[in-house]
C-alpha cells in the first residue's frame, strides 16, 4: 500500500492546525520557557511507596 492515505491525513492535520483559531495559555506558555512550571503538590513521587509495587525499593535508593 502506498503512502498516499498517510499523506492525506498529515495534510489534513497541518491544515488544521494552521488555520484554526486556537486559545494559547501565553502565561503557561511564558512560565514554561522559564523554567517556573507550577507542579501540582499532590504529585505522587512524594506519595509513600505502594505496598503491591515490586518497584518500590528501586525508587527509594534513587
Amino acid at each position: 500500500m502506498g503512502r498516499g492515505r498517510a499523506k492525506a491525513k498529515q495534510t489534513k492535520v497541518a491544515r488544521d492546525l494552521k488555520y484554526r483559531s486556537h486559545e494559547t495559555d501565553l502565561s503557561a506558555l511564558a512560565q514554561e520557557l522559564h523554567g517556573t512550571v507550577h507542579t501540582p503538590s499532590d504529585s505522587t513521587e512524594d506519595a509513600a511507596p505502594d505496598e503491591n509495587d515490586q518497584w518500590a525499593d528501586s525508587r527509594s535508593r534513587d
